[in-house]
């Protein structure tokens, strides 16, 4: 029961929005699903960290979300900021059921366990904005990482988190995230967002006793990064 995970897939199946248009996402799909079949079973878990789908409303996602049942693995969804699909948790969880999506779960204020890891996270958000209203966000989106951690428990050997933003660019970041992050133990975080130029400037690898990790689909050439082998 292998882990992966990746983010910003950007699927626009069902929308007149492809991604191709942009350097570097030419023919990314065929890429994209010859790289998962190929590391990926049916008993293995895929975190997908946010901006699936293009999609404006949930039903529009059906074309986008029959693409990933029919890829192997138990998919866990994360909320991006182009996620404009997503609605409470009861309703995804209804559609997906009535969808026959089987393999699609969602992760928000949960927790996915797999063995004796705790996958966790939340969207996170910009935190160099200081706008009051952003303040606000960022607070609520502090509490849902805290109930997503939480939820854990006591049991697991490991928590493993995962964003949408970034929760460190540079030398700085968004403490509201990175001290819960050290209060629950969590030593790996990965996050998605970032593209093209900006790609060069996240950061990868250990600050702070936390290894950080970019997994945006075109910053891993769209192929999912193993967690645990």
């Amino acid at each position: 029961m292998a882990i992966f995970a990746i983010g910003d897939l950007h699927l626009s199946l069902g929308a007149d929005k492809p991604m191709d248009v942009f350097p570097g996402w030419e023919g990314y799909l065929p890429r994209l699903e010859r790289n998962w079949r190929t590391l990926i079973g049916p008993e293995d878990t895929v975190i997908l960290a946010g901006d699936t789908s293009w999609a404006m409303k949930l039903e529009d996602t059906r074309e986008d979300f029959a693409f990933l049942q029919a890829l192997p693995g138990r998919k866990w969804l994360l909320k991006g900021n182009h996620d404009y699909w997503w609605t409470t948790t009861r309703k995804m969880e209804t559609y997906f059921a009535e969808s026959g999506f089987d393999t699609l779960h969602i992760l928000h204020n949960n927790c996915c366990r797999v063995g004796g890891k705790a996958l966790c996270g939340t969207r996170g958000w910009p935190f160099d904005d200081t706008e009051a209203q952003s303040a606000k966000i960022m607070a609520r989106e502090a509490g849902r990482l805290r109930l997503s951690l939480a939820s854990a428990g006591d049991d697991c050997e490991e928590i493993i988190a995962f964003l949408h933003y970034p929760p460190v660019f540079g030398s700085t970041g968004a403490p509201e995230l990175t001290d819960l992050l050290k209060q629950y133990g969590v030593r790996r975080c990965y996050y998605g967002h970032l593209h093209g130029k900006a790609i060069r400037y996240a950061v990868q690898g250990e600050q702070d006793g936390i290894r950080y990790r970019l997994i945006s689909a075109d910053g891993l050439g769209f192929c999912p990064q193993p967690i645990i082998p």
